[in-house]
């Protein structure tokens, strides 16, 4: 793959920041997988989430598969970060970077890997709660953290700060090639 010229593509993109990871040098951690099965409504619920997408030590022996990972990032504004539904609903237009970035990747002939943000809503009601396989498995990324990878040990290792203001959003997806 060209990263000179993906690099190219990226500055064209409204990424607040993007890096280049050894996937090798990422953290996995029972912890991370602990706040989906404990704290979010999705756990169990759809494809994109655990149980779906398999233990921890798995997620990890998936993405040790690829030689590289591009992290990227965008940050948007909300009025009120503590309002979950407004900060939820600024989560499309980085999923909409996320697919632009994926498609730039893939026009270099490489399919990669994608984690984001996602719950998966794509469907109305997700296969896994009939006990049937994904219907549109191309289309849906698992979310970083279902996959028990620690993002603040990332963004402390690349210098990055998380939060830039009481009402700003950052959001992060994974893209292994």
């Amino acid at each position: 793959m060209n990263q000179e010229l993906l690099e190219q593509q990226l500055a064209e993109l409204p990424l607040y920041t993007y890096a280049f990871l050894n996937p090798q040098e990422l953290e996995f951690s029972d912890r991370v997988r602990w706040i989906c099965e404990h704290e979010c409504p999705m756990y169990g619920k759809s494809w994109a989430c655990p149980p779906g997408v398999g233990s921890v030590e798995s997620c990890k022996c998936k993405c040790l598969t690829y030689g590289k990972c591009l992290m990227i990032a965008t940050i948007t504004e909300v009025n009120d970060i503590s309002d979950i539904n407004e900060t939820l609903s600024t989560r499309f237009e980085h999923e909409k970077v996320t697919n632009q970035v994926r498609d730039l990747i893939r026009q270099q002939g490489v399919e990669p890997y994608v984690l984001s943000t996602e719950a998966c809503n794509k469907c109305e009601r997700c296969a896994i709660l009939d006990g049937e396989p994904c219907r549109i498995p191309e289309q849906m990324h698992p979310c970083v953290e279902s996959h028990g990878i620690n993002l603040l040990s990332i963004i402390e290792d690349q210098g990055l700060t998380f939060q830039y203001g009481e009402n700003v959003v950052t959001w992060f997806s994974l893209l292994f090639y």
